[in-house]
């Protein structure tokens, strides 16, 4: 098993980095060596889809095969099945798989990769110039160091990628997240959350990045609320990473959004075990702040492309809006760079390594409290928080016809938390008796989701109108339109109160 912390870094510092005392001072000195690769897949790009990479390689005069497997991805942490057997040449030989590969499923998927359609070809090269050294952080543990320069190639279209790995060869991963945040207090270095396979396919496919929904959560009973707690957190903390390039780079709308619902259902899952465990106040620090950053630049989007045009999609002549449309959606831009700036920032990435080396090394554990209950099984922990969010969310929609709009957020907040803690135990209970569960909340949640978009758009909308009487029309009509809404909106949200009332807890 290889386990490997992966960071971007420009090219430009090359030298700033290999000078920097903590890699000059304690290492080897280091050697470099070019590497040339091809990779081979299915014209439909198979063996990628099951996450299994096949490569040649030649190096030092010689022909090496590569076979990757099952690559999981921890906040950059990297870790994966690897097999190489010599080759006599620049093509895969499939038949010494089973001389090497001791993993039944991965032989399965290439052989059966190979005997499809037109089998295997090549679908990208990458040529490599690798610096390697050692750094030796206590007596007797190694970090082992690469700095690797590549190129790809795919039909024509290139590419420049540079990346440094830090490999384990003790078993401590704390290393390498140490190591990792040092090196980022002087050099503007940024997570890496793609394998080396997967800049060459993204060549090769020629394909916009999409935005990317929470991956499935799969928990089992034979879990501790531990495993569970850092179960979810990676996946939550995953699915932030997995949007924030499309922030960073792009300005896309969905992927705020997704990493927006990322973070929130992170500090969902701080609150849910926070009797058990606690972030550090560094880190909970820098948690707010991505928060905040994100939350006005999500605001300001949803009042330009859904609350606004909403309104004017009900109106025969939407001419009174476009003002107010336009002036939002430029405020929205502005935010946007800002969300981009914070995701780019060394803040962000100091916040992904510290969140992820707390999760690995369960940095919790040298907190006072909790230890017993972070080993009792995770269903009765499960059972138990959901019965208590069910409380929760009763309570507060008692009198729910007659509620103040305070009053129904708090209802709202209470209904996505209750959604969140069923989403994360639902492989621990029976999955229709979930998915009705959930799907009554969700209606829920989204009734009242309504009345809180019309609250922050009343907000943003007297942000708006200030020093700008051009816009005064536009913005009057459109508070107005929304304080009617707010007002004719009371059966609808009961509809979905009684439909869930009625519905009991996953069993």
């Amino acid at each position: 098993m290889e386990v490997e912390l992966k960071l971007l870094i420009d090219a430009k510092f090359k030298d700033a980095l290999l000078r920097h005392p903590l890699l000059n001072g304690q290492a080897a000195r280091p050697h470099e060596h070019t590497l040339s690769d091809t990779y081979f897949d299915t014209p439909d790009l198979r063996l990628h889809a099951r996450h299994v990479g096949l490569r040649v390689r030649r190096v030092d005069g010689r022909w090496v095969q590569n076979i990757k497997s099952g690559d999981d991805v921890r906040s950059g942490l990297h870790s994966r099945l690897e097999w190489e057997s010599p080759v006599a040449g620049p093509a895969p030989e499939l038949t010494r798989l089973h001389e090497v590969v001791d993993d039944k499923k991965t032989r399965r998927e290439v052989l059966a990769a190979a005997a499809m359609g037109k089998g295997l070809a090549p679908i990208f090269t990458s040529k490599v110039k690798r610096t390697e050294w050692e750094v030796r952080p206590r007596d007797g543990e190694h970090i082992a160091c690469a700095l690797d320069q590549r190129r790809l190639e795919s039909g024509g279209k290139k590419t420049a990628i540079s990346e440094l790995e830090l490999a384990l060869t003790s078993r401590d991963p704390g290393q390498l997240f140490d190591l990792a945040l040092a090196l980022q207090q002087d050099l503007p270095l940024h997570i890496g959350r793609r394998g080396k396979a997967d800049g060459g396919y993204a060549l090769f496919a020629a394909q916009v990045p999409a935005a990317v929904k929470a991956s499935a959560l799969t928990l089992t009973r034979r879990m501790s609320t531990e495993q569970a707690f850092q179960a979810i957190a990676f996946n939550c903390l995953s699915h932030m990473q997995d949007n924030d390039q499309g922030v960073a780079v792009r300005h896309d709308v969905e992927s705020l959004h997704q990493m927006r619902v990322g973070m929130r259902r992170l500090r969902s899952a701080l609150s849910m075990f926070k009797a058990l465990l606690q972030l550090p106040a560094d880190v909970q620090t820098d948690l707010d702040w991505l928060a905040q950053e994100l939350g006005a630049a999500r605001d300001w989007d949803v009042l330009a492309g859904v609350t606004l045009p909403g309104i004017a999609g009900k109106l025969a002549d939407r001419a009174p809006l476009d003002a107010a449309i336009a002036a939002a959606a430029e405020r929205a831009q502005h935010h946007h760079v800002a969300a981009a700036a914070a995701v780019s920032a060394a803040r962000y990435t100091r916040l992904m390594l510290n969140m992820a080396r707390w999760l690995q090394t369960m940095g919790w554990r040298a907190q006072p409290g909790g230890k017993r209950r972070l080993a009792a099984p995770v269903a009765r922990f499960a059972r138990r928080t959901l019965q208590r969010d069910q409380r929760r969310l009763r309570a507060r929609a008692a009198g729910l016809s007659e509620a103040t709009p305070a009053a129904r957020h708090r209802v709202r907040i209470a209904a996505k938390k209750t959604r969140y803690a069923a989403e994360f135990f639902a492989s621990l209970f029976a999955r229709k008796t979930v998915r009705r569960y959930v799907k009554a909340l969700t209606g829920l949640q989204d009734e009242l989701g309504y009345l809180n978009d019309a609250a922050v758009a009343e907000r943003l909308l007297a942000e708006l109108a200030p020093g700008e009487p051009q816009l005064d029309a536009s913005v009057g009509f459109a508070r107005g339109y929304l304080v009617a809404r707010i007002a004719n909106d009371d059966q609808a949200i009961l509809k979905r109160w009684h439909r869930f009332a009625r519905i009991g807890m996953p069993r």
